[in-house]
């Protein structure tokens, strides 16, 4: 297809003009569908007994959660449709479509020409950054008899050597004037290598390996977007990355994270895990699915998180992250078996009253930290 090559700072991207049918036929429309409560549209969320032409359309896409594209409301979809149909006066796509694709494509310059040239389609279907209601609305639209079927879209394409560039778009489009799931900007902070808190990368990366990692005591049981859903789910995603932001912020903690080349993953998720680790040594039997008791639950894994700062401003700045810290660190925390009753369920909550979530985690934090000597 004929494209125009274009370059912003180091990024390279192509802008194209696609025939609407023949592009509907080369896209793949995923997404993460989380609704306001965080429930799978289409999913747990009750369906109508005979659904319409949007609706199947929509729950056959549901299926597919690949990709880094946002959730579909059904009734944009519906009204974009309507528009097509009846505005004859605009053009029906009134600004670029997104594209992205992960192979390198092949750009062949027409002679004299550097910008302008044959860009050749890749094997693979394009995923959409932006514009993905616009195409879903094309595609109903295209489907009645009295449709305009000469369509072009304008669409500018990125390919796989500007992926993080791409989820960067991603991230601006869709973190200013549409609310996606908090959960799904802090997966993509993982993937953006420029143009976003540095803190927010670093404290997603943790956050990964905590649910990741074989060694980790909370493995699996974060409730991470698109994760896995036969484990018992102990925190929130989106909470533990606070906790964990919080903590990569502390002045004690960021002296024993860095290494001769800056911060160090390896050793912020040390850090944490170790302490999680000490944590269920000392806790014992009341450490995991237990029913009757609170200690792996949001509110006393928060405190957990929080008590890293305190080791980190009060255990020998020697030790690194393994067997020596967390020998160091089960010698500390095993006294504090002896107050495994006050995390039982029934009470917990009038045992450490509080105002609001935030202060009942300092309360909880305060009563572990005490037990081990690191007040």
């Amino acid at each position: 297809m004929f494209a125009l090559r274009m370059r912003q700072k180091e990024s390279e991207f192509y802008f194209a003009s696609y025939p609407a049918e023949d592009l509907l036929k080369k896209v793949r429309f995923v997404s993460r569908f989380y609704g306001e409560r965080g429930q799978s549209i289409g999913g747990d969320a009750p369906k109508a007994k005979e659904p319409d032409e949007v609706e199947r359309y929509v729950q056959a896409i549901e299926k597919n959660s690949g990709s880094f594209q946002r959730e579909m409301n059904r009734r944009k979809v519906r009204q974009i449709k309507d528009f097509y149909r009846n505005e004859t006066r605009q053009p029906v796509i009134p600004g670029a479509v997104l594209l992205f694709s992960a192979e390198k494509l092949t750009f062949e310059p027409m002679r004299g020409m550097d910008r302008a040239g044959e860009l050749k389609e890749p094997r693979s279907d394009f995923l959409i950054i932006d514009g993905q209601h616009r195409l879903a609305g094309l595609h109903f639209y295209l489907q009645e008899k009295d449709a305009n079927r000469k369509i072009d879209v304008p669409v500018v394409i990125f390919d796989g050597k500007t992926a993080d560039f791409a989820t960067e778009m991603f991230v601006v489009i869709n973190s200013t004037h549409t609310r996606i799931n908090k959960s799904h900007l802090i997966d993509l902070y993982e993937r953006i290598e420029w143009g976003t808190d540095p803190d927010k990368k670093y404290a997603a990366q943790i956050v990964r390996a905590l649910y990741e990692s074989d060694d980790s005591p909370l493995q699996y049981h974060i409730n991470m977007l698109g994760g896995r859903s036969g484990q018992e789910m102990w925190i929130n995603q989106a909470q533990l990355f606070s906790e964990v932001l919080r903590l990569v912020g502390n002045k004690a903690v960021d002296k024993r994270i860095h290494d001769g080349r800056g911060r160090s993953k390896d050793r912020g998720y040390g850090l944490v895990r170790d302490v999680l680790k000490a944590c269920r040594s000392g806790f014992g039997d009341a450490w995991g699915d237990n029913k009757n008791h609170m200690v792996t639950r949001d509110v006393t894994i928060a405190a957990m998180i929080r008590l890293c700062a305190d080791v980190a401003a009060k255990v020998d700045a020697s030790l690194s992250p393994g067997a020596e810290m967390q020998k160091a660190l089960e010698a500390r925390f095993c006294s504090i078996a002896g107050i495994v009753r006050d995390f039982r369920r029934d009470g917990f909550w009038e045992r450490f009253p509080a105002r609001g979530q935030s202060e009942r985690i300092e309360i909880i934090k305060k009563r572990i930290a005490g037990e081990a000597q690191l007040g």
